[in-house]
């Protein structure tokens, strides 16, 4: 083989290396601040969570055709950021099996699990709170896409009614 081709696929081979290398160490620089990443974006996000945020079920009863009746509801809203596997039974009651277990983002910018228990006559949950490096290590970077999503689907929607209130004004001025 030609020495020149040679030298450059040794150098091609190191600078792979080279990369790999910055690559992990880029990585694990992310991954060391993934918490504050999600605890800032929480916290940025915080003031917009009341009008873009769901009013998520507390309690409710079920009849036997499985509609729910006496619904109560958290007070403030939330963003559903993730979901993980539940838990065998939730921290608050060992004798309640969890079915849903769910990552949310509340309005005061503080990040909480939903736990869920559905029996035949009842749905009740348990609201805990949650650190951000909590949160990673439960759900992954699927809570950090979510936010993000989260807001840039209210920003479209925003931009979406203000050309519609702008075009209705239009039409009343014309």
């Amino acid at each position: 083989m030609d020495p020149i081709i040679e030298e450059g696929y040794t150098r091609l081979l190191e600078t792979l290396e080279e990369l790999q290398a910055k690559k992990e160490e880029s990585a694990s620089k992310v991954q060391e601040n993934a918490g504050a990443l999600l605890a800032r974006m929480a916290a940025d996000t915080a003031p917009v969570v009341g009008r873009m945020g769901l009013d998520m079920l507390r309690r409710a009863k079920r009849e036997a055709s499985g509609e729910l009746y006496d619904q109560e509801y958290y007070e403030k809203k939330m963003i559903v950021l993730g979901k993980t596997d539940p838990l065998p039974y939730r921290p608050d009651d060992p004798s309640k099996p969890i079915d849903t277990q769910i990552c949310v983002l509340g309005e005061d910018g503080n990040l909480f699990e939903v736990m869920y228990t559905t029996t035949e006559i009842r749905i009740d949950s348990y609201l805990a709170p949650l650190a951000p490096e909590e949160a990673f290590d439960l759900y992954g970077y699927d809570v950090v896409v979510m936010l993000y999503r989260a807001l840039y689907e209210y920003a479209e929607k925003e931009e979406e009614l203000t050309a519609a209130l702008a075009r209705t004004l239009e039409y009343i001025i014309s």
